[in-house]
């Protein structure tokens, strides 16, 4: 396949599906305020320079760090707006399974409601990877400015 039939293929989604229209916009809606507290300082985060600084403390390397706080701020709103939607969706799906892996299996699966524990389970993080799959498979659905971008590639008009 060449590039440009890929580039379509990665763009393309059915945009009379609305379902997958709901999942982009509540996974970019909830990880927005997550980005923005590392990005911004926003709903008492820390802000972009404090939390590299807690990541790399938590052994996390720099790269790593960076990609885990561009994605979940970046990546929202590329969800939100249906655009490279494959991407940000991949994007916070590693995110997750790695916040899983490296930080919340240890809790356990429930958020820590009653402070009981010194952390919070990965219930949370499952439900953002049920969200987070299908968008990566079949894209961002209705509304989706993937589906204008797969309409004006150059593959589509050949």
């Amino acid at each position: 396949m060449n590039s440009d039939g890929w580039l379509r293929r990665f763009f393309a989604t059915d945009a009379s599906n609305s379902a997958l229209l709901i999942q982009r916009v509540v996974l970019g809606v909830v990880m927005f305020p997550h980005g923005a507290q590392k990005v911004l300082g926003w709903f008492g985060g820390q802000g972009f320079s404090k939390t590299m600084e807690t990541f790399t403390m938590m052994q996390f390397p720099a790269p790593i760090a960076f990609l885990v706080i561009i994605g979940e701020f970046f990546g929202a709103l590329l969800l939100i707006l249906g655009l490279a939607t494959r991407l940000a969706a991949f994007g916070i799906t590693l995110i997750m399974l790695g916040a899983i892996v490296l930080v919340h299996a240890p809790m356990g699966f429930f958020m820590n409601w009653h402070g009981a524990k010194s952390g919070e389970g990965f219930e949370y993080h499952l439900l953002t990877l049920a969200l987070g799959i299908p968008l990566v498979i079949w894209g961002g659905g209705r509304y989706a400015l993937d589906s204008m971008l797969a309409k004006s590639s150059p593959a589509s008009k050949s």
